[in-house]
């Protein structure tokens, strides 16, 4: 065991929070509406590009009209401002998120967001331009996870079911960096989850979120070193609102059609190699 833990802390590159937050602005008709009283207006979501975009995309084109539902989809490429500007009404509800990473954002930023309806599951990866299997890793390697506590929690769990790294007794996915036991010399560089596929070739291996490996034109079951399980999960992405708005028939209309077979038909179409997996049901507040 290593008396001490060698982290060293990038600072992710303030280009994607820049895009992030120039995605929030919109023209005037198709800014949220919630807060206004129409509910005949389109429905504004934000949402990651991919595969949360794509999805909805899908909705909005194949599935929508025969609901009566009008629907805009905002990307955003960051984890932060799509909660901001749902909070503050700039747009009526979000997709991108899970219940973990959105407990802890309410908690450090004030905001009243809650859960709707469970989607998807996208399993997180350790990915490589480097080595071709995690054995490789040894001490003085690097290795790069998401910043975000709930995702670096899941992150350092990964790491450790595989033998990467060793963990205090009784820590799971909740766990920080100072919860390594062992880091067994491999250096753990923490990095806005944006950048850390853009930024793989600058560390040994990257753990990456589903839909930013997606982005990057990674294939999980081909290209990942090693994968999350799915089963028992508790990392359902879903659709979110401010408080309040739960009951927003138009809101009601899209978790409807989140959860139809036709979405679901989609998924499994789509991303074949296992990337993004269907985890309907009503989400947990």
């Amino acid at each position: 065991m290593r008396n001490t833990l060698k982290i060293s802390v990038s600072i992710a590159a303030a280009s994607a929070v820049a895009l992030g937050a120039s995605a929030c602005s919109a023209p005037s008709d198709t800014t949220a509406s919630s807060d206004k009283g129409d509910k005949n207006a389109p429905l504004v979501v934000a949402a990651s590009p991919t595969p949360h975009g794509t999805i909805l995309d899908f909705v909005k084109n194949e599935l929508a009209a025969k609901e009566g539902l009008k629907l805009v989809v905002k990307p955003f490429t960051d984890y932060k401002m799509p909660n901001k500007v749902t909070d503050d009404g700039q747009v009526d509800a979000n997709f991108f998120q899970h219940k973990p990473f959105l407990d802890t954002f309410n908690k450090e930023n004030g905001t009243h967001i809650v859960p709707v309806q469970n989607v998807l599951i996208e399993p997180l990866g350790v990915y490589s331009k480097k080595i071709d299997k995690l054995a490789d890793l040894k001490a003085g390697s690097t290795v790069s996870v998401p910043n975000d506590p709930s995702n670096e929690g899941r992150a350092l769990k990964l790491l450790a079911d595989n033998g990467v790294i060793t963990l205090k007794p009784g820590v799971g996915s909740d766990a920080k960096l100072t919860d390594v036991k062992d880091d067994k010399g491999v250096k753990i560089t923490e990095l806005e989850a944006a950048q850390t596929a853009p930024r793989i070739e600058d560390v040994d291996a990257a753990i990456i979120n589903g839909n930013f490996a997606i982005g990057a034109h990674l294939k999980p079951s081909k290209d990942a070193l090693a994968l999350e399980k799915t089963k028992d999960n508790p990392y359902a992405n879903f659709l979110a609102v401010k408080k309040g708005n739960e009951n927003d028939p138009r809101v009601k209309k899209l978790a409807k059609l989140l959860n139809s077979p036709e979405v679901k038909k989609f998924i499994e179409d789509k991303y074949k190699d296992g990337s993004v997996i269907p985890a309907f049901g009503p989400a947990k507040s």
